[in-house]
């Protein structure tokens, strides 16, 4: 079920959920957390479809941010009731703060903007969907399309739609702001979550990232290890336990997660980690440890065929199944620790340089 809401204010969404849980018979309470998405309007689809599927692991509210660009009145479609003339107050204040003199009205004695925009005019500049059932997972979609103004402030349009009492997630799905808890939607957020793989520079988005890091932030290029690390982690605890004096990986040329992998190595190992460009690689495809008995291996050549292999000095080597981890799968480990990832954020702080060295 998908509701659309043109020309709308916070109160009237917020209105509009609290019938459609009547309607069903149930009642947000059951919400785990609140998602907040920052992104376009042509990653809307995929990003929604990748938070259906968490939230059936994590029920939550997805509330998504799609700005607008430019203006409601230029472009209007057919058949659609064009917003009020500005007054000349109201394009002075504009001009000065990106908000129009009715929008200002509803600033808070703090200075900040008021949670309800309810004195907005009837055609706003905000426009929405509500998706309920089979078209949001384990909760409800909010869309947010602000227009003009309100493009600058979307933490007022959310704050009055969060669950009541459960803490916020902000993901940026690809291009993510230089300093997230900075950002007007990562500040509010408990969780900050980013993905520096794909968004259009991900070596500069990693290294802003770096530069602006924090206890709250997490990007998905290492959530993507998790079971790389797991796996190695287990390896290294068999015996015999002998000393690792050198370490390699493979993997595709300025992957993310293959030189995240070996800055974590080169900072746990205290060793040199070699990083090898497999050109056909799409993904992580080996990690080689040397010990003094031999080389201890853990080898996927393939994301296709989702089988790695572990290779131990004097021992039949074994195949088990490890397949590239989905988007989904990423999102739902992240929703599922808020707290703080402090090896993570070693790894950023410290693990990176070691590998990348600066001039």
């Amino acid at each position: 079920m998908i509701i659309e809401l043109p020309n709308t204010r916070t109160r009237e969404i917020s209105r509009k959920i609290d019938e459609l849980h009547e309607e069903r018979g149930e009642s947000a309470t059951g919400r785990v957390l609140t998602l907040l998405i920052s992104t376009t309007e042509d990653e809307l689809e995929h990003a929604l479809e990748v938070a259906n599927s968490a939230s059936r692991e994590h029920p939550c509210r997805v509330i998504a941010i799609v700005p607008q660009s430019g203006s409601k009145n230029a472009g209007a479609k057919a058949g659609t009731p064009a917003a009020p003339v500005e007054s000349e107050a109201d394009k002075a204040a504009e001009d000065k703060t990106g908000l129009t003199a009715a929008q200002l009205a509803a600033v808070d004695p703090n200075g900040g903007m008021a949670a309800d925009l309810a004195s907005e005019p009837a055609a706003s500049n905000l426009d929405a969907e509500v998706r309920f059932g089979a078209d949001a997972g384990a909760g409800e979609i909010i869309v947010l399309r602000p227009h003009g103004g309100l493009v600058h402030h979307p933490d007022t349009l959310v704050i009055p739609l969060l669950v009541p009492d459960a803490p916020v997630v902000a993901w940026w799905p690809t291009e993510a702001p230089a300093n997230p808890s900075k950002d007007l939607l990562g500040a509010m957020a408990r969780s900050r979550i980013t993905d520096a793989m794909r968004s259009s520079n991900p070596l500069r988005t990693i290294e802003d990232l770096r530069r602006n890091r924090s206890p709250k932030n997490i990007d998905m290029s290492w959530t993507r290890l998790t079971v790389w690390r797991a796996m190695l982690a287990t390896m290294l605890d068999q015996p015999p336990h002998l000393p690792i004096i050198a370490a390699k990986v493979t993997g595709p040329k300025d992957f993310l997660p293959m030189d995240m992998l070996a800055a974590w190595l080169r900072l746990k190992l205290g060793v040199s980690v070699a990083i090898e460009d497999d050109p056909n690689a799409d993904a992580v495809t080996g990690v080689y440890l040397t010990r003094a008995d031999g080389v201890l291996s853990l080898e996927r050549p393939s994301t296709q065929q989702a089988i790695a292999v572990i290779s131990t000095p004097g021992q039949t080597p074994q195949s088990i199944s490890v397949p590239a981890r989905t988007l989904e799968e990423c999102l739902s480990e992240e929703l599922r620790r808020l707290d703080p990832d402090e090896v993570y954020a070693e790894v950023l702080s410290r693990g990176w340089d070691l590998i990348h060295p600066q001039g």
